[in-house]
């Protein structure tokens, strides 16, 4: 053999060892792949969990300052509307408004006006029967959530105040009548939580994961309460409680009045750690449902954290949950997933009622209206009416993406892609 070849056979060794080595990591790393779709995914279900029977909701008494004055309508984010049995489809429209931005998040109603807060940052006050504009303010450079609505202020926050660097973002109270600035705060991180408003407190989530009381009337903090992730979803409102997911893979309950935690629960199963809550809670039936960007939706016991279930779809579950007492099903829960399904799961056992293909990728949150759900499709932006019972389309529109309707009891407005649509029965 000559020198040459001798010189090259033990490097030759070393690559062929090399070589192997690579084979047995890239061997490992499959197994660990498989390892942790098997244990991530897959339902969990303890069937003796507690689980409090609760009325539904009645139609609110008919008044001309009817509010929607929250994301999901109350407090505790059921996105249950009882409206009454004459506001279903079909319907025939009555104005639009093309707001020229992405549309993420649903406006909401105080009294004639509808209050919506675009992706550019800019916020419209718009008149709900002629869906011509009051008012508009710029309040930033990117935003994504709903307003709230309070008596004559309205609450709301950007992910980007503007200007150039990585500004944070800012939290506003404005007067409801012009869009003057009430008062302002700047936040060290972006905000895209919805505000909520209880008892003069103003909570809210941000990106560092600070979620924040602050005094509603002048912007003052009370307390702050700091989670492992970024906070992204409303904190829900209930007995007493705020609870909220964050993007360390855990859900929470923390005192209204003082910020201090009353427990934190993993959403388990996971080998290589958790998925990440994006979903806005629903808190009901003495237990709190989200969705998680694992593939499943979650419910935990409100009063301990402990699980109650775990259902997996087929991709991520970024919505939040739509909860009702329905006709023939009881107690259910309504939510789409990255999948392209849009599930009715048991809220009691978490067992899937029934199951519409939308063809698509399901993004943004279901709300109900009466005994129909609607839900927008973001892979066909389309929207969609279902029977709550029974998961049939009564309607359909060649617009939308994320989280669509809401009402006044009269009309439904719909967020379209860029527009905002009004819609009454015929």
């Amino acid at each position: 053999m000559s020198d040459r070849l001798k010189r090259l056979f033990p490097r030759s060794k070393r690559v062929r060892a090399i070589l192997a080595g690579l084979v047995v990591l890239v061997a490992a790393l499959a197994l660990g792949g498989y390892l942790y779709e098997r244990h991530r995914t897959g339902n969990i279900y303890h069937p003796h969990a507690r689980f409090v029977p609760e009325p539904t909701p009645k139609l609110p008494p008919r008044e001309d300052n009817f509010s929607w004055p929250f994301y999901g309508y109350t407090k505790n984010h059921t996105r249950f509307f009882p409206a009454p049995a004459s506001l279903h489809p079909p319907f025939k429209r009555l104005w639009v408004n093309n707001a020229h931005t992405l549309l993420e998040f649903p406006p909401v109603i105080g009294g004639d006006h509808l209050f919506q807060l675009g992706d550019d940052g800019v916020l419209r006050a718009l008149n709900k029967l002629t869906g011509h504009s009051f008012w508009q303010r710029s309040l930033g450079r990117l935003s994504a959530s709903s307003p709230a609505v309070v008596g004559k202020t309205v609450f709301a926050g950007v992910l980007s105040r503007g200007g150039g660097g990585d500004e944070g973002g800012r939290v506003f109270a404005l007067n409801y009548a012009n869009g003057a600035t009430r008062w302002s705060r700047d936040l060290p991180s972006a905000s895209e939580s919805s505000p909520l408003v209880d008892h003069g407190k103003l909570f809210f989530g941000s990106q560092n994961g600070t979620v924040y009381a602050l005094n509603a009337s002048n912007g003052s903090v009370i307390w702050t309460y700091r989670a492992g992730g970024a906070v992204k979803a409303s904190p829900t409102l209930s007995g007493g409680l705020l609870y909220f997911g964050d993007y360390s893979g855990h859900v929470q309950a923390v005192s209204e009045r003082t910020g201090r935690r009353v427990w934190i629960s993993g959403s388990e199963g996971a080998l290589l750690g958790s998925g990440t809550f994006y979903s806005t809670p629903a808190a009901l039936y003495g237990r709190i449902f989200l969705g998680n960007t694992d593939g499943r939706v979650y419910a935990y016991d409100a009063a301990t954290g402990k699980l109650d279930w775990a259902v997996q779809t087929g991709a991520y579950v970024y919505a939040s949950p739509a909860v009702t007492n329905a006709p023939g099903l009881g107690p259910t829960i309504y939510l789409g997933s990255y999948d392209g399904t849009f599930y009715a799961l048991d809220a009691r056992s978490g067992h899937i009622d029934w199951q519409f293909d939308a063809h698509g990728k399901i993004s943004g949150s279901a709300t109900i209206i009466g005994r129909t759900v609607y839900f927008a499709d973001l892979g066909t932006h389309r929207t969609y009416g279902l029977g709550i019972s029974t998961g049939r389309p009564t309607f359909e529109l060649a617009t939308g993406s994320f989280d669509p309707v809401i009402s006044d009891g009269k009309n439904i407005y719909l967020t379209g892609l860029t527009g905002l649509y009004a819609f009454a029965p015929r």
